[in-house]
């Protein structure tokens, strides 16, 4: 049974940095795109960032672009999402999603993890 599961999230003031993870577990994703959503209240969820099989090939919605850094370590199925310079508007559920297709529709979902940003 795939399972993917987030942590990392919490509170953090405006300007500051937060990392997430999301460790996979029932198969292997060394060859799956990766990819961590968002989703605020009131909102429907959004793609944030995707990682593809290589290390270099990454894709950010323009609203994180140049804040969020997504990277992956295959050796241990994980995928991680550095955050800086956060704002309030990334207040949002993050979810990381695997097995995911050149347009970012992903198979595999985790439960989410909280991250929360005060002004």
């Amino acid at each position: 049974q795939v399972q993917l599961v987030e942590s990392g999230g919490g509170l953090v003031q405006a300007g500051g940095s937060l990392s997430v993870s999301c460790a996979a577990s029932g198969r292997t994703f060394r060859n799956s795109g990766l990819g961590w959503f968002r989703q605020a209240p009131g909102k429907e969820r959004e793609f944030a960032a995707g990682i593809r099989n290589s290390i270099d090939d990454t894709t950010y919605a323009d609203s994180v672009k140049g804040r969020f850094i997504i990277s992956r370590d295959n050796a241990k199925n994980t995928v991680y999402l550095q955050m800086n310079s956060l704002k309030p508007e990334d207040t949002a559920v993050y979810y990381c999603a695997a097995d995911c297709t050149s347009d970012w529709r992903c198979t595999y979902w985790g439960r989410g993890t909280q991250v929360t940003v005060s002004s």
